[in-house]
């Protein structure tokens, strides 16, 4: 995949598609065959500081660690972006999300790894 700015932070999407965040404040989505899909920035009309770690859910929405911004948005198939971490972050750059709706947030700044529950219902 060429023409990216700055490759970060890599994740496995549905149906074979992939997510991808630049250093350059900016997260791509590309199909199956490597096709950009869209911009994240651009679809939703948001604007990241340093977008680090990203992972896909079981819904298929996106989910962003913003490093700069300290902060981990979700970025829905349909609908607004919803920030799930807002403060208690001091350099997030990984997230990982489990099939029970836990959010695992790596936090550089404070050497640990957060976890938070952004889902009420059940899978």
């Amino acid at each position: 995949v060429p023409n990216l700015q700055g490759p970060r932070y890599i994740s496995p999407a549905p149906n074979g598609a992939f997510v991808v965040s630049e250093e350059c404040g900016d997260v791509k989505v590309f199909t199956s065959s490597r096709k950009l899909l869209c911009s994240l920035s651009s679809k939703y009309g948001h604007r990241f500081g340093n977008p680090a770690g990203v992972c896909v859910d079981l819904e298929g929405s996106i989910l962003v660690a913003d490093e700069q911004r300290r902060t981990v948005h979700l970025f829905p198939e349909h609908g607004a972006p919803v920030c799930l971490v807002s403060a208690g972050l001091r350099r997030p750059v990984g997230v990982a999300c489990s099939s029970f709706g836990h959010l695992f947030v790596a936090d550089a700044g404070e050497n640990c790894v957060k976890v938070f529950k952004y889902r009420v219902r059940p899978p």
